[in-house]
């Protein structure tokens, strides 16, 4: 192993709400976009990856605002990915312009199946391409990345060329995508070797690695790539993205945090060296894992390591009984240590305003005096209804607010009759966007189906329901459920959330957001999400 020189640490590139939000259904406003940017700052993350400026308007404003509010001269660097093509750069410096650190992440494919099949281009003429419009970028922005497309299955030595013109051309950072997620371990730890010990200029740049989890080894990968030189790692909250997803960030730097004295020599530390090998405020990972997962409707799975409901949960008497006589029994971490606490608040029915709103800034979040108000009246219902309010619950609360798009059509009322011998029925009263109050009825095979079925009689608009989850906030019979549903419009997939301690109520609202999701997209005339087929991707 070749020991650096001096000591160094890992960057971390977060591209959640670029790569993160290309997985299917998981749609973002431009609002959703800077609530979780601003999470990302306080998680620490050296990069945000903010979106594709030139893929649609909602991605250039959503980029353009995170530069300007996130994009602060303490804050981290914000990026924009472009295509190796004038006009997809000059866009994304123009929505990075009011960064304090912008960077241009510009890319071409360079594997012989991209080029024969999708860019239909010589290896020659990416020779030529890959350097011209790095130096492109450079006009704009002093800190550049460069990400052959599918670099996992590239021809080595055609790659080392490609990456030294772009170096010489003025690229700062090289990233290494496995586009695809096709490579073992050994092999992109190879690869990575190969880079450093062939590209002639590989010392003025920071090798940077991208990767899929469609075998299920993207962090494996990630890990043997800062064995062997990567220094920064592109991945995404709760592991979201494209097909199986990307790395997940949480995975990466808690492997890393916990097994440090592994990793410490690889990075030109001592190996008892307690410093850390990341920025990351981990006490921040647990709380940014449930508002992405919130905000974007895709659900953490139970086992998921580190973040899921069960990582840190002990069924087994063995275990358990281990765990009460000493925590490193079966625990290699700390709960406590990625946010992750039982603390209450001491807010109650009594509690004023102020007090509401000091406990949510206290808990990361500013709202607008509008949107306070409104969580304010949810936190008093609450209150009335439940003997503990917990600041998950309060979490709940705001993300619910925050993810409430235009009510073009509004659920004034939703009632339902059930039982083990009745016909589930259900009785809605919608107001339409003309404002006019209908009602209507429907019988189901049980009483969310019997809802779902009465407003769609109301809405008329043709959907599929794909998916139907609920999750309890907190435990007890008076926790808040959290309801988050998928819709099928056509090509698009539209998702919905609600919360409430009525699971029935909370049914209906998710419905709702996802039907004024649709709605809003009909109206526009194009998807709330939209994409160029061509650059949906780079590394994933």
């Amino acid at each position: 192993m070749n020991t650096p020189s001096k000591p160094e640490r890992i960057i971390i590139f977060d591209t959640t709400l670029r790569d993160g939000e290309q997985s299917p259904g998981a749609t973002l406003n431009v609002d959703e976009k800077l609530t979780i940017a601003r999470q990302l700052a306080r998680l620490g993350v050296d990069v945000i990856e903010a979106g594709f400026p030139f893929a649609s308007p909602g991605d250039f404003e959503a980029v353009q605002k995170i530069a300007a509010q996130v994009g602060t001269p303490d804050g981290p660097t914000i990026c924009g990915l472009a295509r190796a093509t004038k006009q997809d750069i000059e866009t994304a410096a123009k929505a990075l312009s009011p960064a304090a650190k912008p960077r241009i992440h510009t890319f071409i494919a360079t594997s012989d199946i991209h080029l024969e099949y999708k860019l239909r281009k010589s290896r020659q003429e990416v020779l030529e391409i890959a350097p011209e419009m790095v130096a492109y970028a450079k006009s704009f922005v002093d800190d550049v990345e460069f990400s052959p497309e599918d670099a996992g299955r590239s021809d080595p030595e055609f790659l080392y060329q490609v990456l030294e013109r772009a170096i010489a051309a003025g690229a700062t950072t090289i990233n290494i995508p496995d586009t695809v997620g096709y490579l073992t371990p050994s092999e992109f730890g190879a690869l990575i070797k190969g880079i450093k010990d062939n590209v002639p200029n590989i010392d003025q740049a920071i090798i940077s690695v991208h990767g899929h989890n469609d075998l299920g080894l993207a962090v494996a990968n990630f890990l043997e790539a800062v064995k062997n030189g990567a220094r920064q790692l592109e991945c995404t909250i709760n592991g979201i993205g494209e097909r199986a997803g990307n790395a997940a960030l949480e995975e990466l730097v808690m492997a890393m945090h916990v097994r440090r004295q592994f990793y410490n020599p690889f990075l030109g530390r001592p190996v008892d060296s307690e410093e850390p090998l990341t920025n990351i405020d981990t006490h921040q990972i647990y709380k940014t894992s449930r508002l992405v997962s919130s905000l974007t409707g895709m659900l953490v799975q139970p086992n998921k390591a580190i973040v899921g409901a069960n990582a840190f949960a002990h069924e087994s008497g063995i275990h358990q009984d281990g765990v009460l006589k000493h925590k490193l029994t079966y625990e290699i971490m700390d709960a406590q240590s990625i946010g992750l606490t039982d603390n209450q608040i001491v807010l109650g029915k009594h509690s004023g305003r102020n007090a509401f709103r000091t406990r949510l800034k206290e808990l990361g979040y500013e709202l607008a005096d509008q949107e306070l108000n409104r969580a304010f009246l949810r936190f008093k219902e609450l209150a009335d209804k439940k003997k503990e309010v917990t600041d998950w619950d309060l979490e709940a609360i705001v993300n619910d607010e925050a993810q409430q798009v235009p009510e073009l059509f509004r659920l004034e009322h939703v009632h339902v009759s059930c039982g083990d011998h009745a016909r589930p029925t259900a009785t809605v009263i919608l107001r339409t966007p003309d404002g006019e109050e209908l009602t209507d009825a429907a019988i189901g095979t049980g009483p969310v189906d019997a809802v779902y079925k009465a407003i769609n009689r109301v809405v008329d608009i043709p959907n599929q329901l794909i998916e139907f989850s609920v999750q309890s906030v907190t435990a007890g019979i008076d926790a808040i459920g959290e309801v988050t549903i998928r819709l099928k419009h056509g090509d698009h997939i539209f998702s919905g959330h609600g919360a409430n301690t009525d699971i029935i109520v909370a049914s209906a609202q998710a419905y709702m957001n996802a039907l004024n999701r649709l709605y809003a997209s009909l109206q526009t005339g194009r998807s709330l999400h939209p994409q160029h087929d061509e650059v949906a991707s780079v590394g994933g």
